[in-house]
C-alpha cells in the first residue's frame, strides 16, 4: 500500500481528480481517499514515483503521508 498526504485536497472535486489521475496510470489500482485527513492510499503495481508524478501532473503535490505540510494553494474550485 502506497500512502500520500495531499494538503491542498479540500473537496469532492479534488477527490475525483486524484482518483482519476491514479486510475489513468493503473486502471486496476485500488484508491482510498480520506478527505478529512487529506490522505490517499493506493494499492497498485505502479511505483510510488509514477503515482506521485501523476498526482503532480493533475495539480496536486503529494508528500510523504507522515509529513504535515501547509497547503500551497486553496481549493481547486475557487
Amino acid at each position: 500500500m502506497i500512502e500520500f498526504s495531499i494538503p491542498e485536497m479540500s473537496c469532492g472535486h479534488c477527490v475525483g481528480a486524484i482518483t482519476q489521475a491514479i486510475k489513468a496510470v493503473d486502471h486496476d489500482a485500488r484508491v482510498d481517499v480520506t478527505l478529512a485527513d487529506k490522505k490517499v492510499r493506493v494499492q497498485s503495481d505502479a511505483g510510488r514515483d509514477v503515482l506521485a508524478r501523476a498526482l503532480s501532473e493533475a495539480g496536486y503535490e503529494p508528500t510523504a503521508a507522515v509529513a504535515t505540510a501547509a497547503p500551497k494553494r486553496g481549493c481547486c474550485c475557487r
